[in-house]
């Protein structure tokens, strides 16, 4: 998630694990080390574009790395709050709370961590929050301030049990849409065994399924509230890699860094037609209901062992703000229906 969430929610995880430390600065210490395992998007390269989506969300985000993080963070912050943590060990404890809960709280969202490395790389993202969602890092923020301005525990109790509870409705959210997102492929008579449902941006109340049927994947927007509205959407192919293969030599670096791209969003790869080189990351998309994708890697044919381009292309429009906006407060919108 953002650095201010991942800071509020260190910080918490530092208070629960020792409560009797001192308020202010077992809260802002276990706040940086919530924020440290970010600094891995430092790691870059200017040849190889995909280079930091191997490592961001990678080893500093792992649960085997938490010890050796919170190990770092505890001894970079010696010369801070010296009068308020007695021992290192007592320093440690609190560093590594923060630090484990970052990973954690990352994994619920929909873009994936590697918290298993280096055991496995699979990214884990169970999709029960978006990755900015105001409802859930406003209300921490303002009970850690009580709980830091009046000293008593009760904020404190409070900042917990909401941390907790937006991730279990964000769960209890996510298996609805998965179940109306079914509903709505069965209605068009495609029968599928598999559905992803992602939050939209900063909502649990909308979000987007995808699903893939006869070699297409198809993308719909559902705003989940007390009773479901269907936001039917767009569909694009699938990567053909056997088509690719005929136009990409698989034993070239462009080749490579297709498998890398495909890797990293968890094989939903699509493409279109205009543009077969344009290869699409289908998971993600400003609107629930669309298809253009929030980023994208452009192969070159005619350069085999060059690095693909990676191009970002989010469209924040005015006319986008305000379909998302109408889709947040269910005002009238031509293509909403009911299966």
């Amino acid at each position: 998630m953002d650095p201010i969430s991942q800071g509020i929610v260190g910080a918490v995880c530092a208070r629960t694990a020792r409560p009797k430390s001192a308020a202010r600065d077992t809260l802002l210490l276990g706040a940086l080390a919530g924020m440290a395992p970010d600094l891995d998007v430092l790691i870059r390269s200017g040849t190889d574009p995909l280079l930091f989506l191997e490592y961001h969300r990678q080893f500093t985000h792992s649960v085997a790395f938490a010890p050796i993080g919170a190990l770092i963070v505890a001894t970079a912050t010696l010369w801070l709050f010296k009068s308020s943590f007695k021992t290192f060990i007592e320093r440690y404890w609190i560093c590594l709370a923060g630090y484990f809960s970052h990973g954690i709280l990352d994994a619920t969202t929909t873009y994936g961590t590697q918290l298993y490395f280096p055991f496995a790389d699979t990214r884990i993202a169970w999709n029960v929050m978006s990755i900015i969602d105001p409802l859930y890092t406003l209300p921490l923020l303002l009970f850690s301030v009580l709980a830091i301005l009046f000293a008593h525990r009760g904020y404190h109790l409070v900042a917990l049990l909401w941390m907790v509870g937006y991730v279990g409705f964000g769960t209890v959210q996510r298996e609805r849409a998965e179940d109306a997102g079914l509903t709505l492929a069965i209605a068009r008579g495609h029968q599928i065994t598999d559905i992803s449902a992602k939050p939209g941006f900063a909502s649990l109340l909308l979000w987007k399924t995808v699903y893939e049927w006869n070699g297409r994947y198809f993308v719909d927007g559902l705003r989940m509230g007390t009773r479901t509205r269907y936001f039917p959407g767009e569909s694009v192919p699938k990567v053909d890699e056997q088509e690719l293969a005929t136009r990409i030599d698989p034993s070239s670096r462009q080749w490579s860094d297709f498998e890398r791209f495909k890797w990293f969003s968890q094989g939903y790869v699509g493409v279109t037609p205009e543009r077969p080189n344009d290869i699409m990351d289908v998971r993600y998309s400003m609107l629930i209901d669309s298809a253009k994708p929030l980023w994208f890697i452009r192969l070159d044919p005619d350069n085999p062992n060059d690095h693909v381009a990676f191009i970002s292309s989010r469209d924040t429009s005015q006319e986008t703000i305000d379909r998302w906006w109408c889709m947040v407060t269910d005002c009238s919108t031509p293509n909403r229906l009911t299966p």
